[in-house]
């Protein structure tokens, strides 16, 4: 038989819905829904499942997912996350909440480096939730913060997320981590002040007074770490390199620092470092192949097409598009992944906010920290449910916090959202080629 629209719509999104409600995990959900409409429709074959997973796959940017990945588990490993934490206690320390200043301060420099949120609610908060707790800052506080902090590690160039919606949007990775600094700044600043609220409502401790001392050593000890980003942002927005060849220098860097300099990683450590990096890279990576035949569906059976035509009919404009847009991925985001989210619905929507002329790097950057969002927030809230187990709480406890720290970092997104050159400024500045 020939499946109409609707009908395949309803076995996609319905067979999908139905397996995660069973808690089969999303990347195989997204293959495993897409069977019953290749079987019934007599003009598609299997084939097109391993042909449009293959096509996924055969892009030289994505490789750059699992450098970034190594660099993030290099730095976890060879304890240069303990360098950040005393260079975001010399800077923030001082003021009143200062371990969670800390928190806020070594989340963007981390995310500077790894490109990952999951990686630094990992290997931040199993020192700082624990420290946190023992200066006497609610365990739920310390929870919330940890979790809604990391989520700037895919706003915050470098930012795995920024690279996969490059190669699969077909727009400038350098252009997007331009686009992404200032919004990943004016984030960690809300948070910021959102730690100062609770300190003084709670009174919570200053942790230190830097000395000229403390603050030479600290920047001594991060300052190798540090050059990292510069490698990174600078290597591709001048030219110099691909995303792809500057995860490669990332992690080579990052290898070089653990091993050579600060002698924390020893040889028999690679081993294990490595098989973690392939172990994330390959559910990272099977799901984008899963996804892609997903959304090829939807394109196939004309979705995007019917979408486009229902926002226009609806006379939305280009800033109620961009609210219904932030809308369904902070939506999606509750639910799905970022990967797979970006590869469905990013593709979808690409071509509603090209009608509503609206600038590719916006419609990404709204859609990656809307996605972002959702790495905080249940039932997926991935970097909440890590940093909810390091403190030992149940996701539910500590959800109260979440929402009233998560109330400013919308804020923000909303401003971007009014304000688009907040985000498009540097690249113009940058990168105009790219923009324009």
């Amino acid at each position: 038989m020939i499946l109409t629209t609707g009908v395949a719509c309803a076995l996609l999104v319905g067979c999908f819905l139905l397996l995660v409600i069973l808690r089969v995990p999303i990347a195989f959900a997204l293959g495993l829904a897409t069977l019953p409409v290749v079987f019934l429709d007599i003009r598609l074959t299997p084939f097109i499942i391993i042909d449009r997973m293959f096509q996924s796959y055969n892009s030289f940017i994505l490789l750059a997912v699992p450098f970034f990945l190594l660099a993030a588990n290099l730095m976890n490993s060879g304890k240069i996350t303990d360098k950040l934490i005393d260079l975001a206690r010399v800077l923030t320390g001082w003021m009143p909440g200062g371990l969670g200043h800390v928190n806020v301060a070594v989340s963007m420099l981390f995310a500077g480096i790894s490109g990952s949120s999951t990686a630094d609610a990992a290997g931040c908060g199993k020192i700082l939730i624990p420290a946190m707790i023992n200066e006497g800052y609610d365990r739920r506080f310390a929870i919330a913060i940890t979790a809604c902090s990391s989520v700037m590690g895919v706003i915050i160039p470098p930012s795995i997320l920024m690279i996969v919606w490059g190669g699969v949007m077909q727009v400038s990775v350098g252009a997007l981590f331009l686009a992404g600094a200032i919004p990943g700044l004016l984030i960690g600043f809300s948070l910021m002040a959102t730690v100062y609220g609770y300190a003084k409502v709670y009174n919570y401790p200053i942790t230190v007074k830097p000395t000229f001392k403390m603050a030479f050593k600290a920047f001594k000890g991060a300052a190798l770490a540090m050059l990292t980003p510069v490698f990174v942002i600078y290597g591709i927005v001048a030219g110099i390199v691909t995303p792809t060849e500057s995860a490669i220098i990332a992690a080579g860097y990052s290898l070089f620092l653990g091993m050579v300099v600060y002698k924390t990683v020893k040889p028999r450590d690679v081993g294990p470092i490595l098989y973690d990096t392939g172990r994330f890279a390959s559910i990272s990576l099977f799901a984008i192949g899963t996804a892609s035949v997903f959304g090829w569906l939807l394109a196939y059976y004309n979705v995007p097409r019917l979408i486009i035509e229902f926002m226009v009919s609806m006379e939305f404009g280009t800033l109620g598009t961009l609210l219904v847009i932030a809308f369904l991925f902070l939506f999606f985001g509750l639910f799905i992944d970022a990967i797979p989210t970006i590869i469905i619905l990013g593709t979808v929507l690409l071509p509603v906010a090209t009608a509503a002329d609206i600038s590719p790097i916006i419609f990404a950057i709204i859609g990656i920290i809307s996605l972002a969002f959702g790495l905080v927030t249940p039932p997926y809230g991935l970097c909440l449910l890590i940093s909810a187990s390091i403190g030992g709480m149940n996701v539910i406890q500590v959800l109260r916090e979440v929402c009233i720290i998560l109330l400013p970092m919308l804020l923000i997104l909303f401003l971007i959202i009014m304000f688009p050159e907040i985000a498009l400024w540097l690249p113009k500045q940058l990168m105009p080629t790219a923009v324009s």
